[in-house]
């Protein structure tokens, strides 16, 4: 069996397969790797998901700032595609700037290209549960649910609210 010699591959390939070693580093926890990693698949190829990617890796070690910059930049090479959004609006909850992530999230649902369109909701209904907004917030809960049945944090969060509620 022939090894990978990623010389040998195109500038395209090369993007992909870094992209690949960096996800898997990054879930590894071997951050500072999957980084270096998703850079070098930016330098090959620039990509939205190599630039979410690496604003993902940026937040696991709480650079929330850098972690937006980079989604920034996955946004203008593809503004379609919704998962940077989301992540933007994700950081900004976690840095308590809840009304400044209301926008991203109304974008990460109106996303052409979002694999995962329950997050938004689910992150909506964070933010309107902090307000007191509880019914609003089980409307965003129950939508993240109808989009993805199986979304435990949706579901949860849905019944604790409830319970709450009565």
């Amino acid at each position: 069996m022939k090894t990978l010699n990623i010389e040998d591959l195109s500038p395209k390939e090369k993007a992909q397969e870094y992209l690949q070693r960096a996800y898997k580093l990054q879930m590894a926890g071997r951050l500072d790797e999957a980084i270096e990693n998703y850079e070098a698949s930016i330098s090959e190829v620039p990509t939205a998901e190599a630039y979410t990617f690496l604003g993902w890796a940026h937040s696991f070690l709480g650079d929330y700032e850098l972690a937006i910059e980079e989604c920034k930049m996955a946004i203008d090479i593809d503004p379609d595609f919704g998962n940077p959004y989301n992540d933007i609006g994700a950081y900004l909850i976690q840095r308590g700037d809840t009304d400044e992530a209301i926008p991203f999230l109304e974008l990460a649902m109106k996303a052409k290209r979002y694999a995962t369109p329950h997050f938004p909701h689910y992150n909506l209904g964070r933010i309107l549960e902090r307000r007191g907004d509880w019914f609003e917030a089980l409307d965003e809960y129950q939508v993240a649910l109808e989009l993805e049945p199986t979304y435990t944090l949706a579901k949860d969060a849905y019944y604790r609210l409830l319970s709450a509620m009565n």
